[in-house]
């Protein structure tokens, strides 16, 4: 890399991610920044590259019942259950408040059937204000026994390529790392028209009440996250960036400036910070700002020259 460090204000930061255009690489995991406006008090949500907003799906949720979250070494359990409005909720009572903010939205959307996914891209195609659809398919397929759709390469292809026959819009499905060969899951989403990839979800884990001698979550597993999964993400990263020709959103156990410059190195195009935002509220902001210096220091025009800089010879 260059060396002649520049003025930060003169480093490039906008990203574009499969056709969704951010002013800089950092966005908030969905599920761990509800629909903006619960931060307002922190820093202005407008400010990042994008906010990926709470999981939704057609009809309104409850999730599961409590105790659904757990702190753990490093991270944390949570068994949420998608909670959520449902879809005309999202649109009609949190849409107006994310557009008058200048937010851009990516909204996360979440099925039990290939025909749920097709439903819930076609309803949001049009809703002003959303800038791309984030596919959560970590979700059970009723139809197909309660296999996740996406643990299987063919079930990973049928989603994408069902919601994006439905929609105009940058479609980015998350993967999940509960699977033996993410490359073969990532080249499944390629193939079925993705524009881009989020990786990853949590990883699926427990924890045990010795003093019930029961499970802690009343699911009894949850979705790890935070920063012991982090390694199990760049390796991930790593992989795909190398096998698969699509830009990555990248997340896992960030909670500093290092982590997400690692997940750039690695194949990152851009980065998404979750269970971090639980411990410093204002962790996107900084992690903003600590890119823009480092890419500065380093005499870097544009952030993009940092993608995938771990593979260089």
């Amino acid at each position: 890399m260059p060396n002649q460090p520049l003025k930060p204000d003169k480093v490039d930061m906008s990203v574009n991610l499969g056709g969704l255009q951010m002013k800089n690489p950092v966005c908030t995991a969905s599920g761990t920044f509800g629909y903006g406006s619960e931060y307002i008090d922190y820093f202005d949500p407008a400010l990042l590259g994008a906010v990926i907003v709470k999981g939704t799906t057609m009809e309104p949720r409850a999730g599961n019942p409590p105790p659904r979250i757990v702190e753990t070494p490093a991270g944390m359990l949570n068994a949420i259950g998608l909670e959520n409005p449902g879809v005309e909720a999202f649109i009609s009572q949190y849409m107006p408040e994310l557009r008058a903010q200048g937010v851009t939205v990516v909204a996360n959307i979440a099925g039990n059937t290939l025909e749920e996914y097709g439903q819930l891209a076609q309803r949001l195609d049009h809703v002003e204000g959303i800038a791309a659809l984030e596919l959560n398919i970590s979700c059970p397929n009723v139809k197909q026994g309660g296999l996740q759709f996406g643990t299987d390469p063919d079930m990973v292809y049928q989603v994408v390529n069902m919601v994006k026959s439905n929609t105009q819009l940058p479609v980015i499905p998350k993967l999940s790392p509960n699977v033996t060969d993410i490359v073969a899951i990532a080249s499944a989403a390629q193939e079925g028209g993705a524009d881009a990839l989020a990786m990853i979800n949590t990883l699926m884990g427990m924890a045990v009440d010795i003093d019930r001698c029961r499970p802690t979550l009343a699911n009894i597993f949850g979705g790890l996250s935070g920063p012991a999964i982090k390694p199990v993400a760049l390796r991930m990263i790593y992989q795909v960036y190398q096998q698969v020709k699509l830009p990555i959103l990248g997340g896992g156990g960030i909670v500093s400036v290092r982590d997400a410059l690692e997940f750039m190195m690695v194949g990152a195009s851009a980065v998404s910070i979750g269970t971090g935002i639980f411990v410093d509220p204002y962790l996107p902001c900084q992690v903003i700002d600590g890119l823009q210096e480092y890419a500065a220091q380093h005499g870097l025009a544009s952030i993009k020259e940092l993608v995938g800089a771990a593979h260089q010879e």
